[in-house]
């Protein structure tokens, strides 16, 4: 199994420079600001997108410190977008951590999103960081028109396979994109090879949004992620679309009922899960997430062999085999 110690290896230096930069530009005077963003530190991820920012950079020319201020600033826009997720969500874990509202209510937490976005764009403006700025901004437009257009569909849960993948790719898909633009605008001024890159990341993102929408229906403990976790969310996602695409006018309202009045009855949304398995819905949405995965690879491919594009090779397989 790929693991990312491995993955990294190509660019770890720079990744270990990164950690430390970071590290200081998320310091603040003000006492219970840095108490904060201290705790923050402490509870961060794998860092799967600076990665990407740093391998994508390589294999277009090589990391220099313009790729440093775009891992910086989409790893802050990214820390960001989970505080204030957290707070739209009432949620109360992230990674295994408290969030930063169940510790320090709403109020707060939102004002550290706004904190933590704030020095990003400072960061952007005073290293000129034009192009990768605007990269960036619209990533934050995209990701802002995909959660808003789920909710109005939620609504009515009127999703099909279109509206779907309209979702994901602003939703989570940009944010990936925005990391492989960044690292490769920072490489080079190609605007044809900056493009591909961002095609790439866009491929790879709706790859993992597809993982990610299968831990729900997969009995897997691994993934943290409870079963039927989105059906009680009203999300619909592609095994469910697929459902309800094969399924009669009877059978599809049944099953709507359930999904947008009875989410919080366990054994209904135990019935609707047992569907979607039997429905064949697992392995469509696995097709067309290898559909993706492999169309990512096609794009990489195109670029000289190098080890960082083959830690972009595992990278990739890596999001569409994990199992959490």
């Amino acid at each position: 199994m790929i693991n990312l110690r491995e993955i990294k290896a190509p660019v770890a230096k720079h990744m270990d420079e990164f950690d430390a930069r970071f590290a200081q530009v998320m310091k603040s005077e003000v006492p219970l600001l840095d108490k904060v963003v201290r705790y923050i530190m402490k509870s961060k991820g794998k860092q799967m997108r600076p990665l990407f920012v740093m391998l994508s950079a390589d294999v277009c020319g090589g990391v220099c410190e313009s790729t440093y201020h775009g891992a910086t600033l989409i790893e802050l826009l990214h820390t960001a977008t989970l505080v204030h997720d957290d707070v739209v969500d009432d949620s109360n874990l992230r990674r295994g951590f408290f969030s930063i509202n169940a510790l320090w209510k709403n109020k707060i937490a939102v004002l550290i999103g706004d904190y933590l976005l704030s020095r990003g764009l400072i960061l952007a403006l005073n290293e000129s960081e034009y192009d990768i700025l605007r990269i960036v901004s619209n990533a934050v437009r995209d990701m802002s028109e995909g959660e808003l257009l789920q909710i109005e569909k939620a609504r009515y849960l009127n999703i099909d396979e279109a509206v779907y993948f309209e979702i994901i790719r602003k939703k989570t898909a940009s944010l990936i994109s925005s990391c492989c633009a960044a690292g490769a605008a920072s490489a080079t001024k190609d605007a044809a090879v900056i493009e591909k890159m961002k095609l790439f990341g866009e491929c790879v993102g709706i790859a993992f949004q597809i993982k990610d929408d299968l831990f729900d229906f997969e009995n897997n403990s691994a993934s943290g992620k409870p079963g039927g976790l989105d059906i009680r969310e009203r999300k619909i996602s592609l095994p469910l679309i697929h459902l309800l695409k094969n399924v009669g006018y009877s059978e599809r309202r049944k099953i709507i009922n359930i999904v947008k009045n009875h989410n919080d009855d366990t054994e209904r949304v135990g019935e609707v899960l047992n569907k979607v398995r039997n429905s064949g819905g697992i392995p469509y949405a696995s097709g067309k997430m290898t559909e993706y995965r492999d169309k990512a690879l096609g794009i990489l491919r195109e670029f000289p062999e190098s080890p960082s594009r083959a830690s972009l090779e595992n990278l990739v397989v890596f999001t569409t085999e994990r199992q959490y």
